[in-house]
């Protein structure tokens, strides 16, 4: 915001004036350290510029005016800034409680692929809902061809971890690139059952500087990546 100094310049040798611009200064350097001037100090120096105005040469009506339409804007600008923050702050409460009701739900994180890279360990974990008695893991390739098999002993359910040394069946190197994974399986009891890569109970939710980081088999995932939450 521009403000005239042209009259008070004039009167730079009035001893009243070096005491209250000192006073302002001082004033200013001890609440004020970054000297970072809002509203209030220019309303202060328009108020000392009318006070120590030529009274032989008065400041413009008109120049008044526009100033007082400045620190006006100032004002609301400031206001619309503190209500931005505020509606910020409330929207980042509002993602925190939506992620910590989350708990106890599915989540997915939207596919099923793992990338396979070279010298690189290959492993994964997947969500079995049910017991398994017997069953198998498929890893596929981009054109849905099954290029490993992995077949599952009997054991209780819940987040399993694998490890795919990259081969295919016949044990040829399978080439980097992206494969996706599921699971066919049966509890021996009610049925059979399906399961992919990617969904898996959150279990928990803890928050790193802010952001809600949600737990979903041995790895924290922040709300941003997950695509879906259902029950």
């Amino acid at each position: 915001m521009a403000i005239d100094y042209t009259n008070t310049t004039n009167l730079t040798n009035n001893a009243n004036l070096k005491t209250s611009t000192n006073l302002t200064k001082d004033s200013s350097t001890a609440t004020n350290p970054k000297a970072i001037l809002g509203k209030d100090d220019f309303m202060h120096l328009l108020l000392t510029e009318l006070q120590y105005q030529d009274p032989t040469d008065p400041m413009d009506s008109a120049k008044i005016l526009t100033q007082t339409s400045e620190l006006a804007t100032l004002e609301s600008a400031s206001n619309t800034n503190k209500a931005l923050e505020n509606l910020t702050k409330q929207l980042g409460s509002s993602a925190n409680l939506t992620a910590v009701s989350a708990i106890g739900k599915m989540g997915s994180l939207g596919n099923n692929t793992i990338t396979l890279s070279k010298d690189k360990s290959n492993t994964f974990e997947i969500y079995f809902a049910h017991d398994i008695q017997t069953g198998e893991v498929n890893i596929k390739d981009n054109n849905g061809n099954i290029v490993k098999t992995l077949e599952l002993q009997p054991q209780k359910g819940g987040v399993l971890s694998f490890n795919w040394d990259g081969t295919d069946n016949s044990g040829n190197k399978m080439p980097e690139g992206s494969y996706s994974i599921d699971a066919n399986y049966s509890d021996g009891q009610t049925g059979n059952f399906t399961t992919a890569y990617g969904a898996y109970p959150i279990e928990s939710v803890k928050f790193d500087k802010g952001e809600a980081l949600l737990k979903m088999g041995s790895n924290y995932y922040p709300l941003s990546k997950i695509q879906e939450i259902y029950q």
